[in-house]
């Protein structure tokens, strides 16, 4: 069983979805308009969202976009538009798979299962330890050598995805794609929450504790000596 959000304004083919996934014995919340989703998947995060794109208040591509800026969530998008072009585009901004209405129950939920044992498998621990860095994902808290860390969400969200590849060498275009969502952007903008991270943990580039740059790959979170 799974705690699944329906983002979807017509009344009719959410109650449709919220009847079907329930029947799966899933435990189903409801939005009609994007702004309501993004609240609760902030507030009180869903293990997935099926989130419809003809939405009253926001554009869901815009929706998607502003879903990842939040959280990780699995998204199955629900679309009328059959376009290759579209969905491609959809995938690349943060969707984890699709449906193009009219869907059958059947077809959702074998999508849905298939999302959550992805979700499932690559799901780090809920506390991430690395040296004396500890990494609290639930509370979204960090701490050094037992002392609470002041971090930005971004800052948090980079911290956070290094940790949960602790001595693995992490490349720049997967940190833009990961953490902000980008599939390019300027490298700068790294390097920049890196500086700010590294005096936070009371390190710097040129003596490294925690956080190495690996030039002209990515960047490396270890376990300090």
């Amino acid at each position: 069983m799974a705690t699944v959000l329906v983002v979807e304004d017509d009344e009719y083919v959410r109650s449709a979805i919220i009847q079907e996934l329930s029947r799966r014995q899933h435990a189903v919340r409801s939005a009609g308009r994007a702004l309501d989703a993004l609240r609760e998947i902030t507030l009180n995060p869903p293990d997935a969202v099926v989130l419809d794109l003809g939405l009253p208040d926001l554009d869901g591509s815009e929706a998607l976009k502003m879903v990842r800026s939040v959280s990780s969530v699995p998204v199955i998008v629900a679309t009328a538009r059959d376009d290759e072009a579209e969905i491609v585009r959809l995938l690349q901004s943060g969707a984890d798979d699709y449906l193009v209405k009219p869907f059958s129950g059947d077809h959702l939920n074998a999508r849905l299962d298939a999302v959550l044992r992805r979700a499932r498998s690559t799901t780090p621990p809920p506390m991430l330890c690395v040296g004396g860095l500890s990494v609290d994902l639930n509370r979204r808290e960090a701490s050094l050598d037992g002392v609470p860390l002041t971090l930005t969400r971004r800052e948090f969200d980079l911290l956070a995805y290094l940790a949960a590849r602790v001595d693995r060498v992490v490349p720049r275009k997967e940190l833009l794609t990961e953490i902000w969502q980008q599939s390019y952007g300027d490298d700068q903008t790294i390097d920049v929450h890196l500086s700010w991270l590294r005096r936070k943990l009371g390190e710097s580039a040129s003596a490294p504790r925690y956080l190495h740059t690996v030039r002209g790959v990515g960047v490396m979170l270890i376990t300090p000596s």
